[in-house]
């Protein structure tokens, strides 16, 4: 959240000031797309920076590695299940923020996280789904050393 913070404001929006404040010099502003739309993105980006500035006063960084109880399901655990289906997954539950399906990553409010919870390897846990209850196995749980 840093990064992107320091990105928006460090670097792009200077850009778009320095092309509304061009756009701005050419006249007539009503009908200036480069002005009306560089108006638009830097309320965007405003608007994206404070949400940004008040989860980060709000953040508290959690290190996984220092979890005491290593054989339940917590916030940071990288768990490997198998489905209904007998498809096995790993995941790793991580903040609402933090959460990226292409690299396994899931929040911790999700339903696939909310449902493993707590759980310790061989348990099986009830997963609410759209088409009916689904059971999941855990199969291992790990947290990062």
């Amino acid at each position: 959240m840093r990064e992107e913070l320091r990105e928006l404001m460090q670097v792009e929006r200077p850009k778009i000031v320095e092309i509304v404040s061009w756009a701005a010099g050419n006249g007539d502003r009503s009908e200036n797309g480069d002005y009306l739309y560089g108006k638009r993105r830097l309320r965007e980006i405003d608007r994206r920076a404070r949400f940004l500035g008040k989860r980060l006063e709000h953040a508290i960084i959690v290190d996984p590695a220092t979890q005491t109880t290593r054989d339940r399901v917590f916030f940071g655990a990288q768990v490997a299940y198998v489905d209904d289906n007998d498809q096995t997954h790993k995941v790793t539950i991580v903040g609402c923020d933090e959460a990226d399906l292409t690299r396994r990553e899931i929040s911790l409010v999700s339903p696939v996280a909310r449902a493993l919870m707590r759980g310790r390897v061989g348990d099986e846990v009830n997963l609410q789904t759209p088409n009916g209850t689904v059971i999941l196995e855990i199969l291992s749980i790990a947290y990062p050393d």
